[in-house]
Order: structure tokens, then sequence, then C-alpha cells
């Protein structure tokens, strides 16, 4: 109920009281209220495990984006999937993206005071109108200017533009780039990904982008980020990787993500898993943003139980599967397939010839579910993969990537059980080293034979 004499609203404000040697804590037990004076050494748990980073309610979104993903989900899916959230608490601890439209004097206070940095931005367009336009909210137009505050007291941004055709790409993109240099010089990222369009879409004016287009935007943004060298010795611009694979381009090499900040956002997946797989760079894929992907300290509260409240509104995986789930029956005379999305079926099939698996077969899983461009792995769903498995007469075993399951929970609601009862299924890491092991471990298995 409370902790020395104040009610917390969120894992941040827990962590500060009960940091101190002598806590007291109020607690409802039944219909029984209890007080506790709790005395304990220094660095010794408290012995309270935290179920989610939010007590209080989730500072839930009131724009209305018209690409927004959420109002393109079709209807019958679990009912966490369609809340969206506008919280800079849920951007801290786990890299959710905020418009900051709801963000107020004393939350600016406390981010600054408690140096909550740093912070995920979806900005779109630093341009009032444009920004406006695209949120459906008249608060969008000035919000940014919080934006400028945090930057000039040092807490770091990681910003988005969500880049929607005929919208915020050409001539908009090219003053968007320019307005941030001139305006907010210090922001440590800014990353430029595409809409995702479901066939569920009822927005006259998204669509996706063409290959000509996606290479215009690659051309601008190459462009840009040679000007933020020459204007500021650096430059913070990456582009998804969903752009290089739409214009059947080569993506580029891993110098040019830096540290990978914006893994998560899809920026540098593709070059992350490649580096991994064929050996030559460190396994990023199990990055995480936020808070939670740092912090390794000793601490009263268990942070890795901690569930972010609104997972599901980024359509992310809240929990991996930690290691590989087994085949539900001896599968030594069958081959081995990867499963994976349509555009993850483009990378495989080249990474797989280039590292000599040229006998592993990918099944690509176009997105009937969600349909439009939804080809990413994440987003693979119980039926659409069942579908493939079927055409394949279970011919194999078959590795799914853990990214597409919730707690072994698919998006439209099948359970991996229930897929592992009809196919030889393992779940693997989404991860170029791990599918590497697995698939040399295979190559030793029928050597072995």
């Amino acid at each position: 109920m409370s902790v020395n004499g104040v009610v917390p609203r969120d894992i941040l404000e827990w962590q500060r009281l009960v940091e101190s040697d002598e806590v007291d804590i109020c607690v409802l037990r039944g219909r029984e209220t209890l007080e506790f004076d709790l005395a304990r050494q220094p660095g010794e748990p408290l012995g309270v495990s935290i179920s989610s980073a939010v007590f209080d309610r989730i500072h839930t979104c009131d724009n209305h984006c018209e690409f927004c993903f959420i109002y393109q989900l079709p209807k019958g899916m679990r009912r966490s999937l369609y809340m969206k959230d506008d919280d800079y608490r849920l951007s801290f601890l786990f890299g959710n993206f905020t418009t900051m439209t709801r963000f107020t004097e004393a939350d600016l206070e406390r981010v600054i005071d408690e140096r909550l940095s740093p912070l995920y931005v979806s900005i779109h367009s630093p341009e009032p109108h444009v920004r406006s336009d695209m949120l459906r909210n008249v608060r969008g137009g000035f919000s940014l200017r919080w934006m400028k505050v945090l930057l000039d007291n040092d807490i770091e941004i990681r910003a988005q533009i969500v880049l929607c055709p005929g919208v915020n790409d050409g001539d908009v993109l090219e003053s968007t780039l320019a307005g941030l240099l001139e305006q907010y010089p210090t922001l440590e990222s800014i990353a430029i990904v595409p809409l995702g369009l479901s066939r569920f879409n009822t927005e006259d004016r998204m669509r996706v982008h063409t290959q000509s287009e996606a290479a215009q935007v690659i051309e601008t943004v190459t462009k840009w980020q040679a000007r933020y060298v020459r204007a500021i010795g650096c430059q913070p611009i990456h582009l998804a990787d969903e752009f290089f694979l739409v214009a059947q381009a080569a993506v580029p090499e891993s110098s040019h993500y830096g540290e990978f900040p914006m893994l998560e956002d899809g920026v540098g997946l593709v070059r992350s898993f490649l580096d991994a797989f064929a050996g030559t760079g460190p396994d990023l894929m199990g990055k995480q943003s936020g808070f939670f992907a740092s912090v390794d300290v000793p601490s009263p509260t268990d942070y890795v139980r901690v569930i972010n409240p609104a997972a599901d509104t980024g359509l992310r995986s809240s929990a991996s599967v930690p290691v590989s789930l087994r085949a539900r029956k001896p599968t030594a005379n069958k081959p081995i397939a990867v499963v994976t999305g349509s555009y993850g079926a483009t990378v495989m099939r080249t990474a797989l010839a280039e590292q000599n698996f040229n006998d592993v077969v990918v099944l690509e899983v176009k997105n009937q579910y969600f349909g439009g461009n939804t080809a990413v792995a994440g987003l693979m769903t119980f039926e659409d993969i069942q579908s493939v498995l079927e055409k394949d007469n279970g011919a194999h075993v078959y590795l799914l990537p853990d990214v597409c399951l919730n707690d072994g929970v698919f998006l439209d609601g099948g359970s991996l059980e229930d897929l592992q009862s009809q196919f030889d299924i393992e779940v693997l890491p989404t991860s170029g080293s791990s599918l590497r092991d697995r698939l040399e471990s295979a190559k030793r298995e029928v050597s072995h034979v």
C-alpha cells in the first residue's frame, strides 16, 4: 500500500523508496492492513517480487496516427494487443517510443532529476503542421518542445521517423533531416523506419514504398549522413533494413551502425545476423532497448522478472524462449528446414549458401494473416506457419525463431505446443550464432551416422 508513507507509482519510485536500510512498509493482506518496520544489511534483498514495471495506470496514447499498426489489427486478437501506450517511463525502462504529447512539466522535472536517460521519441517530422497532421493530434505540433529541454539537460534521446510514402518522405524528409540537424544536433540516433501496412488498413494515404522509392530514400539519407558528418563530426541517422531489402540493395557493413543503438527497431538486424552467422562479428540479436537492457547490479528488485505492461503494444516478443525446445520424437532421418518470414528468407538463402549450408531448406512463410508488407519473422502466425508446414508434408525438422512467440503463444492465439504436436519443431533464439551452432550440430550428427 505504501513505502515510507509514499504510494509508489512505478518500479522507479519503488527502487528509490527501498534503497535505505530501514524501510516502513504498509501492506494489505486480505482485508487487514498491516505495517512493518524492516531493517536489513546493506545490499540485502528485500524479498519482494515485482511483476510489473508500472503500478498505476499506463499513460495511454491519445494520438490517432493513420500509420498506426494497432488500428490495422484484425478483430478477435487478445485484448492487450489493442492497447496503445505513450508512457515516458516505459520509454526509459524498455525502449517503447513516446510522442511526448502527454508529457507534462512534472514529467519533465522527474526525468531530469532522476536522470531517466535515454528516452525513445517518435518524431516523424519536426515541422509542427506535418507532425500534428500525422499524429492527428493538435498537441503533436508543439510537444517536441520538451525534447529540446531534455537535450539541453543532457538527457539522451533516440529518435524515430516512421516514413510514409507521399506524406513525410521526399522533400519533407529533406526538410526533416535539415530541421533535426539545426534544432536537435545532439540526438544520439535517428532511426528511419517504414510504416507497417496490413490488409486491414483503412487509410487511403497509406501505402508501401516501391523499389524505386526505397532506393530514393537510401540516396537521400546517404546524402544527409555525409552532411551530418561535416556539420557535427558524426552521423546519427540509420535506415531500417527493410529499405535495403525492398530496394534490393546491399545492407551496410557493421561499422555503419556503431553500437547498434536501434536494433529492436529493425536497424542493423540483417547485418548483425549475417556477421554472427559467419562468425565475423558479435551476436547482438538478443540485445534489448531501454534500462533493463543494461542494468546488472545487486538490487532488492529482481529486474529479470519485471514485465513490460505494454509489451504487446509494440508487437514484440516479451519473453524469448531461453533454450532450444526439442522435437517431439526422434528425427535422425529428417533434414533441417529454417522457417522464417519473407524478408528473412531472402537474407537466409544467401547466408546459407555463403557458409556452405546449401543442403538446408528455407521455408518462406508469407504473411496471409496480416497481409500488406508484414514480412518480418516476428509477425508470423500459427495459422500461416501451419499452412506452410502442411504443404511440406512434415518432411523436415523445422527450426523456428523465438521472436514470433510470446510465452509460447503466437500472435493469432495458436500455441507452440499445438504446432509441435503436429510437426517436428525446435525453437531457437533469433541469432546468427545460435542457428549456425544448430546447423553444425546437425552436420556432425549426419557424419556420425
